[in-house]
């Protein structure tokens, strides 16, 4: 805030002890007035009234400047308490303070028992996904005894996929992210991933062209995984048979998942982190929920890496995952 404006902030807060100076200063000069005394001395009492009420003024204006001063610090700061607050000047203010206090107080409760609630809605779905995956896991074990085996057990894999996605979902969104951010090896991320998915690449029969990159990058292997996974995952699904996908690095830590699937329309591209948002090719496929992408990005906000999606209809989608982090260290 500009000096003349604070000056007039000052002001009207101290209007009733401007108010009574004037007119001390009036009743001075009407005393003065009806009993005829000399000029000089009217002159000396306003002198002496008006030094007493710049000295008292400026003392009690710099301490609004200071306090002024202090709140505008505390505005900058990421967490506010009324622990910091100035200290008051008057009653009015230690009132004031005193509400904020108690306003602070009932939404520390109130955010204890949000924290609670998602920690007991986490615990639950943690428990659900690992409960539903010995079914899962037995499933597939049956089902690699039938001749239509292949199939069935590729849609088992997506319902697994769906489950881990559920868990991760809830775990980004709650107040506390196991993240560990240490020195990764790339390459061998991205062959647990591969791994993870070669029955689809049988089945869809889609080639992959993998280069390895060499890199060594500041991330949270579990998190990445996850990003990877759901990136090559969407890559499979619009990419038809006989198709490819590529995965190989660019100059500064950047990692490219490239297919020749179905594409993006250009109308859709600034949409695609969107949560829920589907388009043309949501239409296409009744079973998209629009959340791949939507989470792929809060994971890499998270990480503090960056993705971008090119693509054009018929020729293909190029993903691009930022990874330099160069502000941070390892300890």
């Amino acid at each position: 805030m500009r000096k003349p404006i604070l000056f007039f902030s000052w002001l009207r807060v101290q209007r009733l002890a401007a108010a009574v100076g004037l007119l001390g200063a009036g009743v001075s000069v009407l005393v003065f007035w009806l009993y005829g005394l000399p000029g000089e001395g009217l002159v000396y009492t306003l002198v002496l009234w008006a030094a007493g009420f710049s000295v008292l003024g400026g003392v009690d204006f710099f301490r609004f400047r200071r306090c002024h001063r202090d709140l505008e610090k505390l505005h900058k700061e990421i967490l506010v308490t009324a622990e910091n607050l100035p200290r008051p000047g008057c009653l009015i203010e230690e009132d004031y303070q005193s509400l904020l206090r108690l306003l602070e107080s009932t939404l520390r409760e109130r955010q204890a028992q949000a924290d609670q609630a998602m920690a007991d809605q986490l615990a639950y779905y943690t428990l659900w996904v690992h409960q539903i995956k010995t079914p899962i896991a037995a499933m597939d074990l049956l089902l690699q005894q039938w001749e239509r085996g292949p199939a069935a057990q590729a849609e088992l894999f997506k319902i697994s996929q769906y489950v881990d996605m559920a868990l991760q979902y809830v775990r980004l969104d709650g107040t506390t992210r196991d993240l560990h951010l240490s020195q990764v090896s790339l390459d061998q991320v991205i062959r647990q991933v591969v791994r993870k998915y070669a029955k689809l690449f049988i089945l869809k029969k889609i080639r992959l062209d993998f280069r390895e990159t060499g890199l060594t990058v500041l991330s949270d292997e579990k998190w990445l995984a996850f990003l990877l996974e759901q990136l090559l995952s969407n890559a499979l699904k619009y990419t038809p048979e006989g198709g490819q996908v590529a995965i190989f690095g660019e100059p500064r830590e950047i990692l490219v998942i490239a297919d020749t699937g179905i594409g993006i329309a250009p109308e859709d591209l600034p949409r695609v982190f969107e949560r829920g948002f589907t388009g043309q090719n949501g239409r296409l496929d009744k079973k998209a929920t629009g959340i791949g992408l939507y989470l792929c990005r809060r994971v890499t906000e998270l990480l503090g890496h960056t993705l971008s999606i090119t693509s054009a209809p018929g020729k293909g989608t190029q993903v691009r995952v930022g990874l330099r982090r160069p502000d941070l260290t390892v300890e």
